[in-house]
């Protein structure tokens, strides 16, 4: 089954841009519809609410949120007509904890599409992909700033540990495994030969050839991952989100986090 209904978060920053002219790419080749969501919260540094901050102060703090909003939507609407898909791109403004939002309206899309996270991004319009991955059940891939999405590539890679994450990951990409119809299967550290030998044999069967690259002796994964990957340049890289809790991978700085916050090329997430 074709991906036919793509969601793409839009915050004006440039990484929401890569990542909105990546869904466009994504759409034009398969003829999909594009839905562009722009979810903001308030500014909690204060309630507006409360009684005690004067009627004035509240409509400063609206206005200041609208203008950020409006010049989102001007940004947006330069993309629009760049990207000529015409009535099969559509702009939804949500508002409410920006990650929450996009966890929610990714449920009822094939994928969702977001630019890498901003440090220097206005608070109120911030999102984070991990989490995102995390919450949402469906497969999120993480553009990149100034990723080009009609460049070249020959193949994907497949980051793989035999958990359910990765398991996760590959069906959530078996359809664009497929049209890239050449996979590198990746491994750092002790491995299964049988197992691989069936997941070679899995992809093939969906007429994927898999190469299996591996490292057996341990060492950084996300260096080793993003190594390959910059050697290579594969056109994604498909990887399990959080196979342990979300609380160790921030402490311990996981797999996961690294790699988004290093990564040249595109990566697709489950959980």
């Amino acid at each position: 089954m074709p991906m036919m209904n793509l969601l793409v978060a839009f915050n004006g920053s440039s990484g929401s841009v890569a990542a909105l002219r990546y869904a466009a790419s994504m759409a034009a080749q398969r003829g999909a519809h594009v839905t562009a969501i722009m979810a903001h919260a308030a500014h909690e540094v204060i309630d507006r609410r409360s009684r005690w901050i004067p009627k004035e102060a509240r409509a400063l703090l609206e206005a200041a949120n609208g203008d950020i909003l409006r010049e989102i939507e001007a940004r947006f609407e330069e993309e629009r007509r760049a990207l000529g898909l015409g009535s099969d791109l559509e702009l939804k403004v949500v508002a409410g904890r920006v990650d929450n939002v996009l966890s929610e309206a990714a449920r009822y899309y094939d994928m969702l599409i977001v630019g890498t996270q901003a440090d220097d991004g206005d608070a109120h319009v911030v999102l984070h992909p991990d989490r995102i991955a995390l919450m949402s059940g469906r497969p999120v891939i993480v553009v990149p700033e100034g990723y080009d999405a009609g460049a070249k590539h020959s193949h994907a890679a497949l980051a793989w540990d035999g958990g359910r994450a990765a398991a996760r990951a590959l069906s959530d990409s078996l359809r664009l495994l497929e049209d890239d119809g050449r996979v590198s299967v990746l491994t750092v550290g002790p491995h299964d030969d049988r197992a691989i030998n069936d997941l070679l044999t899995h992809l093939s069967r969906h007429g994927v050839a898999a190469i299996h690259e591996d490292w057996p002796t341990p060492r950084p994964v996300a260096d080793t991952l993003l190594g390959w990957c910059g050697r290579n340049d594969p056109s994604l890289l498909v990887l399990g989100a959080f196979e342990h809790s979300k609380f160790r991978e921030d402490f311990l700085g996981g797999v996961t986090s690294e790699v988004l916050a290093r990564t040249k090329i595109p990566v697709l997430l489950s959980h």
